[in-house]
């Protein structure tokens, strides 16, 4: 549920460099009998810190529609490796490296233009590759770099988006305008959350407590307040494996935490299935139980639009190596029965990036999960987490995509005063960002996190300042402004 607060320091290794090149080509002219080889240009831009870089690549058909295409280029540098791709499918063998289309990107028509990108890293240098083949003809022409590599730290804002996974419709969204209806299935696009458009975008709602300490407060009223007074995008299931949660009765949560999912799904939010381990903090512990849960929830929910899967709340006391073998025999129970939607992968040091371990985001930045559609926690607590935890934020985000699944306006314990000042240049920095959140807590327990008075639950009215808390209030005050979803 909360990350203590513990010294933290944070080293900036960064070290900038920004390239771009752009290869414009075409085949030499065929024999009149026969199909025009196909030509391209390509667009190869790089954003690089100390040991690591992310790639966009812009690919232009020249020549003769293709249905279906790979693109084949080699490192310069024997040190450089693609790690976390999106918008193909990558291989590498030795220098050489290979990106091969999905299904909804690789029709390209005379001229089309489609875009793929990858996350890397480099150890002596990173320079960029200056040759591409299309279909296995040549693109040739020139390769000059458009810009040339700074000689200061990169910037501390994100690079430019990445490329949507999913095929921009060019029709408006149908079905209304809950957020799961404009949005639909959502995908991991570079380092941020994108809609079925392909566009950046930011949810905003609440966790419940424990299900089995608050089944009370999640009721008809309650998430039609959520949804309709609110106009929460979210809703994050808390259900602990501990603590007289799911190792307890493991066929009777799995039923409670469907029925949430569909009782979200008929208001249109979205549902953050957390797998809420705090004690132990080793995730592997609980390693049989996740397989066997994720298996029956995905399963069951795959061909809804409207589930994330958040496979370990707070890790603690474990390095990032065991969380990540956790993250990859996981992930593909889940892939094996819904592979389009997002999970959420936990982080050292109770979903600090490691900063409340005293490490920072580097050791994931430079050794990620090998899945696809991955996202990363971060948790805070506003009133003991303050400067070093947004700077290490603000850096990662433009490295990795975050999700904010769990924060408190109050301290690590989950109790105590609000600080306003805090939690506002915490959602104000995430708002920024584009970081989706989901407050702690949507329930009446009390405490200072609980966004409903005490004894709200018992009632039937879950509306009107009269239920909410001071925390309850400043998060409905900024959840409840206009999203920004955008459908072009």
């Amino acid at each position: 549920m909360k990350l203590p607060a513990r010294p933290s320091r944070r080293t900036l290794l960064m070290a900038g460099a920004v390239g771009a090149l752009t290869v414009a080509a075409s085949a030499a002219v065929p024999p009149a009998d026969a199909q025009a080889a196909t030509g391209c240009a390509v667009t190869y831009t790089t954003s690089s810190w100390a040991g690591g870089f992310t790639a966009n690549i812009t690919i232009r058909n020249l020549g003769d529609a293709v249905d279906g295409w790979t693109l084949g280029f080699a490192f310069p540098d024997a040190g450089q490796r693609v790690g976390q791709g999106w918008s193909a499918t990558w291989s590498q063998t030795g220098a050489a490296v290979t990106a091969r289309s999905v299904s909804w990107n690789g029709a390209l028509a005379t001229g089309a233009s489609t875009s793929i990108g990858f996350n890397g890293t480099w150890t002596a240098a990173n320079p960029a590759p200056t040759a591409f083949t299309f279909n296995g003809t040549a693109c040739t022409g020139a390769t000059t770099p458009t810009t040339p590599p700074p000689t200061t730290p990169p910037p501390t804002t994100p690079p430019p988006t990445p490329p949507p996974t999913t095929p921009p419709p060019t029709t408006p969204p149908p079905g209304g305008q809950t957020p799961v209806a404009i949005n639909g299935q959502l995908r991991v696009c570079g380092v941020n959350l994108c809609n079925q458009y392909g566009r950046p975008i930011q949810l905003r709602g609440m966790s419940t407590h424990g299900i089995q300490w608050f089944a009370r407060c999640y009721n008809d009223a309650s998430l039609d307040a959520l949804a309709d007074d609110w106009r929460a995008d979210l809703l994050r299931i808390a259900m602990y494996v501990q603590e007289d949660g799911y190792e307890t009765d493991p066929a009777g949560f799995t039923n409670r935490v469907n029925a949430l999912v569909d009782e979200a799904e008929q208001r249109g939010m979205y549902a953050l299935i957390d797998f809420h381990t705090l004690t132990p903090g080793d995730p592997t512990y609980n390693l049989d139980r996740a397989k066997t849960f994720f298996a029956a929830v995905s399963a069951r929910n795959a061909a809804k639009k409207n589930v994330i899967y958040e496979i370990a709340n707070e890790p603690n006391g474990v390095s990032w190596a065991t969380i990540k073998s956790y993250a990859e025999q996981v992930i593909p129970v889940i892939r094996a029965n819904d592979p389009d939607a997002v999970v959420v992968v936990g982080t050292r040091g109770w979903s600090s990036l490691g900063v409340s371990d005293g490490s920072n985001a580097n050791e994931v930045i430079n050794n990620p999960v090998n899945a696809a559609n991955v996202m990363y926690t971060f948790h805070f607590y506003a009133a003991s987490h303050r400067d070093n935890y947004r700077a290490e934020v603000e850096r990662a985000a433009a490295r990795l995509p975050l999700f904010v699944t769990e924060f408190g306006t109050v301290d690590y314990t989950g109790d105590g005063g609000v600080d306003v000042a805090s939690s506002n240049a915490w959602i104000d920095l995430l708002d920024r960002l584009k970081i989706s959140y989901a407050n702690w807590t949507y329930s009446d327990k009390a405490e200072g996190s609980a966004a409903l008075r005490p004894g709200t639950c018992a009632g039937s009215t879950y509306t009107g300042p009269g239920v909410l808390t001071e925390s309850g209030a400043l998060i409905r005050d900024r959840i409840r402004t206009p999203d920004n979803f955008p459908t072009a």
